[in-house]
């Protein structure tokens, strides 16, 4: 990433903030990224731990990513919880996006915990090499 590209901006009124009612024990968490660039985009790597598919929204609106997602941490059967500081973990982090990104070729992929984002450039934004002829 360079010093021209505005990608990331952190949400920090995401961190720590608990929900209305004290007995839903709810935490907004912000989760950890990477963020590798290139000439034909940005990879952004979101740790998500717990997190499923339907628990989980990747939204795109006036130029802001926006991850959400819910956690749910299973008791095994047989056992009865004694202690919890974070039952269902709430994660958020938002991004503002440059002009250069094509927010509608995002792809989204989320495995083991772990959301993968690939947000290409727009066409016109990406490097080419221009011909140079002699006459």
């Amino acid at each position: 990433m360079n010093d021209t590209t505005e990608l990331a901006r952190k949400d920090e009124t995401a961190v720590g903030r608990r929900q209305d009612d004290p007995s839903q024990r709810r935490v907004t968490i912000t989760p950890p990224v990477d963020i590798f660039e290139d000439s034909q985009g940005i990879t952004l790597w979101a740790d998500l731990p717990g997190v499923t598919r339907d628990r989980l929204e990747v939204n795109v609106h006036d130029g802001n990513l926006y991850i959400e997602a819910e956690a749910v941490v299973p008791t095994p059967a047989g056992l009865r919880l004694q202690h919890a500081e974070i039952r269902q973990p709430h994660f958020a982090r938002a991004f503002a996006l440059g002009a250069d990104f094509d927010t509608s070729k995002i792809d989204a992929n989320l495995k083991d915990g772990v959301l993968k984002l690939s947000i290409p450039r727009r066409d016109e934004a990406r490097p080419r090499r221009i011909e140079v002829r002699t006459t």
